[in-house]
């Protein structure tokens, strides 16, 4: 992967390709070449991101509440989400470090990569404009959105089972992924809960939070009955 590559992949050309590449650009390469880094559009981007989300959030969840609005932007505006986002398009293979920090593997932190989707969001804006940020915000947070709004407010099914089973004395409950599918940026996961020992249920979901809060859900459905 390369830069071209890269504006291949978001439909994109850049007018300034030196914005882009400074969008990559980690303290470390920038401390050795003497050039500038990508923390302030960093700064930026996180802004810009914020600002995407809450506005899209705002005109098509009507029915979400303000608390609610603000829960699903956390579960989207967070490190896991850009991660996931570096990883799709492939940002290890286009950061610029210094000697040490390629190293020790920079290239594959989710901090630092996570990064780097924020400084990307600021270059596009920059070059580009609000809308142009924006398309490139919502084509991969459009889906997590949709499912963190459909799981805001939802009951938190891992504690009511282990309410209603430790109704029959001590229980031990586990839970374990028994399939994961897919690449890293859309996987699927599928868990197992057992309680002492004992199979109960199976859930899936596109988290591994979401296969648990599954798995317990069916297992209440079933009534606990394998205990």
């Amino acid at each position: 992967m390369n830069l071209e590559n890269f504006e291949n992949e978001i439909r994109y050309k850049f007018k300034n390709v030196e914005l882009l590449k400074t969008a990559f650009t980690h303290t470390s390469y920038a401390h050795e070449k003497n050039t500038t880094s990508n923390e302030k559009l960093e700064f930026l981007g996180d802004a810009i991101l914020e600002f995407i989300v809450s506005d899209y959030l705002y005109k098509n969840y009507i029915k979400l509440k303000e608390g609610e609005m603000t829960k699903v932007r956390a579960t989207v505006v967070c490190e896991k989400s850009l991660h996931q986002i570096a990883l799709k398009y492939h940002f290890e293979d286009l950061l610029y470090l210094g000697k040490s920090e390629k190293l020790s593997g920079g290239n594959h932190k989710p901090a630092m990569l996570a990064d780097s989707v924020e400084a990307v969001i600021a270059a596009l804006y920059m070059d580009g404009g609000l809308e142009v940020a924006r398309q490139f915000i919502l084509e991969n947070l459009k889906l997590p959105i949709e499912q963190g709004s459909k799981n805001v407010g939802q009951k938190d099914y891992k504690t009511v089972l282990q309410e209603e089973l430790q109704k029959k004395g001590s229980v031990e409950i586990e839970y374990t992924i028994i399939k994961e599918e897919g690449p890293d940026h859309n996987k699927t996961f599928v868990v197992e809960v057992s309680c002492n020992k004992k199979y109960l249920a199976t859930g899936q979901g596109s988290t591994k939070k979401q296969a648990e809060m599954e798995a317990a859900k069916t297992a209440l459905k079933n009534g606990g009955k394998n205990v």
